[in-house]
């Protein structure tokens, strides 16, 4: 039987950077985990086993550490391109070269002490060629809610549903974000600042007849407040909250009580892109 391998990356994953930048008033911390996936002249390696041309992973994960130190993490988009940019200029076989970057979070409480931002995530991808660069951004673990303007109606009704249609419900999603940059030379922070917090207003002000709807108005908000991206996909699991029957207990429940329930859940995503 003939085979052909028709596409290889390979590269290294899960690699842990915490970075401390000292400064005489402040210290500031920086805490990610770093993937790293190269495409290019490897081939033989996969079919003869011939490793001239391979990078290994653990020179990969020594480069994180060494241009962590020598050019410092202002922000992971930054971080990403020079990680990039370092392997494409230093190995003639690379082609190709993806960085993908997870920020765990930490709030400063004191000059040198910080706690955790809870389950709140910063990303980033960059992929890089000798042509170009792409610069990707998001956010993961989002946890938003709302008591009201929220309702669900006019959905299609057969012999299976049972869902009653509600005009007040709570309405409560943990925001998943990833929005794609035109520009090369963005403030990165200042836009992920700007993005994240019209996401948070879009989501509270929009008196929502659905998480579809909402997801578009929080999409389309994006856009119009950032001109250096153009387009944001969102993922909004819709974490129910259920009412509580009290009436075998002879209570009345006006949408007061309810039980949090994890799964099974609704998952609503799509992708807003400038027209």
């Amino acid at each position: 039987m003939a085979a052909a391998l028709t596409h290889n990356a390979y590269g290294k994953s899960q690699v842990r950077l915490t970075r401390v930048t000292r400064h005489a008033d402040r210290h500031d911390l920086k805490e990610l985990s770093v993937a790293i996936q190269l495409e290019g002249d490897f081939a033989r390696s996969y079919l003869d086993g011939d490793n001239r041309q391979v990078i290994a992973t653990d020179t990969m994960k020594n480069t994180v550490y060494v241009l962590a130190k020598t050019l410092g993490v202002t922000d992971i988009e930054s971080f990403g391109l020079a990680l990039a940019r370092h392997f494409l200029q230093e190995y003639p076989q690379v082609t190709r070269a993806a960085i993908e970057l997870d920020e765990q979070l930490w709030q400063r409480i004191h000059p040198h002490a910080f706690v955790g931002g809870g389950g709140e995530m910063r990303s980033g991808v960059v992929t890089g060629t000798r042509e170009a660069c792409r610069v990707e951004s998001g956010l993961s673990g989002l946890l938003v809610l709302k008591t009201a303007d929220s309702a669900f109606a006019g959905f299609v009704r057969d012999r299976y549903t049972t869902l009653p249609e509600t005009s007040d419900r709570i309405f409560a999603t943990m925001v998943t974000a990833a929005w794609t940059y035109a520009s090369k030379s963005a403030d990165w922070d200042a836009c992920h600042r700007l993005i994240r917090s019209t996401l948070l207003d879009a989501f509270a002000a929009h008196k929502s007849l659905g998480v579809q709807q909402t997801l578009f108005a929080m999409g389309e908000a994006a856009l119009a407040a950032c001109p250096h991206i153009d387009e944001i996909r969102l993922e909004m699991p819709n974490k129910h909250r259920i009412l509580v029957n009290l009436q075998p207990f002879g209570l009345d429940n006006a949408n007061e009580v309810f039980v949090a329930t994890d799964e099974p859940f609704g998952l609503i995503s799509g992708t807003v892109r400038r027209a």
